[in-house]
């Protein structure tokens, strides 16, 4: 089935629009779902919540940000493929249309016994049921020399927003003949083909406006998402442009010096104009406050999303340690959507339905040449399982590559409307 966004949306489940909430203290009127984050895992799971409840669950979303930028599809912008405003979304649907109570803070704290969360500004929001969503943090000393303090001179792009339009100026700014370098994270992290289809953007990028650009990419892993794929898209479409250096050839000993702008490989420096970093990744800081994280992520139990340490609270997508998904936004909504039905019927007796999961990672290598990567989950008592999967061939014809590039944008509308209604 080719999806758009009707084919997207016709997994949601029809119910009357809500008026917005009243928040009421735990046990005092109708059931209050926290939900933190309002990414592809918390919106949708506000949304369904809301939507789904009949009015009879009062649903509050705690996200800071009044204008929500993907991360997926950040990549073509840096490619030139979109603008800034074609991966913005607010939340004035989710509130107007809805139901939902949003409230624009931080989160800093849990109390997990008095059931509460406490925001930046000064108040504590009550909850029967806490769903975190917070997407990823970075670990700090993962790649030497690089801190949070260095992410304006090394950008790392990977919370999209200020940082994607960062890396794109200086890419733009690049001279004539410079080095872009691009340091790729360990596994596990947001988005496995994410930092290669940065690659494959930027390499676009240079080949229409610089064509005498090098690419360096220093990778500690040994190999990644779509591998032969990307490496065969490089060699087609930018032939001597990418040099890639694995664990083989030093990726794994890499270090950065921002005020030089240099990057040192296995010993070897070498003058960078552009040095996107890209951190080893954690689960947002809001889950370790909150006390579910084994230290870097947190365990869920796969047939609702629960924590393996407090059954009311909740966790989805990149944040979460559940087993086979990969961290995507694919992933992350199909996770609230199992999650949505759960909290529902624990809250109002309702009918659960059996968790069922599914994942696609779509990637643009260059103009209508798309590639994709999928599977289909279960859950387990151990884990969400893998059952089946697929990926794109490297004998495609430009036809299939180019409905797929075009699929993957029907995808991008209907999960957009899926999360912010």
């Amino acid at each position: 089935m080719k999806l758009n966004r009707r084919s997207f949306l016709s997994t949601a489940i029809a119910a009357s629009v809500l008026p917005a909430p009243i928040v009421h203290a735990s046990n005092h009127g109708r059931p209050i779902v926290v939900v933190v984050g309002g990414g592809a895992g918390g919106a949708t799971v506000a949304r369904y919540i809301a939507n789904d409840s009949n009015g009879e669950i009062s649903v509050i979303l705690v996200e800071p940000t009044r204008k929500y930028y993907t991360c997926f599809f950040s990549n073509l912008y840096l490619g030139g493929f979109k603008e800034i405003d074609d991966i913005g979304h607010t939340y004035g649907n989710l509130a107007g249309n809805y139901g939902v109570n949003v409230v624009h803070d931080w989160a800093v704290g849990v109390d997990r016994t008095a059931k509460q969360v406490s925001l930046a500004g000064g108040s504590a929001l009550t909850y029967d049921k806490l769903i975190l969503s917070p997407g990823i943090d970075f670990l700090e000393d993962s790649v030497e020399g690089w801190s949070l303090s260095a992410q304006n001179r090394m950008p790392h792009a990977y919370k999209a927003g200020s940082q994607t339009q960062l890396l794109r100026a200086q890419l733009n700014s690049m001279p004539e003949g410079g080095v872009f370098a691009l340091v790729a994270p360990p596994n596990p992290f947001r988005c496995p083909p994410g930092p290669y289809e940065r690659i494959s953007m930027v390499a676009h990028h240079l080949k229409e406006n610089n064509p005498t650009a090098k690419i360096i990419v220093a990778d500690p892993k040994e190999k990644f998402s779509k591998q032969s794929l990307f490496e065969q898209g490089w060699n087609r479409h930018y032939p001597g442009m990418v040099d890639r250096y694995g664990p083989d050839f030093g990726g794994d000993k890499v270090s950065v010096d921002p005020e030089a702008m240099t990057l040192t490989i296995d010993g070897e420096t070498t003058k960078v104009d552009v040095c996107n970093v890209i951190p080893a990744q954690k689960a947002g800081h809001i889950a370790e406050l909150a006390g579910v994280t084994d230290g870097n992520w947190a365990p869920v139990n796969a047939v609702d999303m629960s924590t393996k340490v407090d059954p009311d609270v909740y966790v989805l997508g990149d944040a979460s340690k559940q087993g086979d998904m990969p961290k995507s936004a694919f992933s992350a909504n199909s996770q609230a959507k199992v999650c949505a039905n759960a909290v529902r019927g624990a809250l109002t007796d309702s009918r659960v339905f059996p968790a069922k999961f599914s994942n696609t990672c779509w990637s643009l290598i260059e103009t209508n040449d798309g590639v994709k990567v999928g599977a289909t989950y279960e859950a387990t008592d151990e884990k969400i399982a893998k059952v089946d999967g697929f990926i794109s061939s490297t004998d495609e014809t430009p036809d299939i590559r180019k409905a797929t590039y075009e699929e993957s944008e029907g995808w991008y509308a209907g999960i957009s409307a899926d999360m912010f209604g």
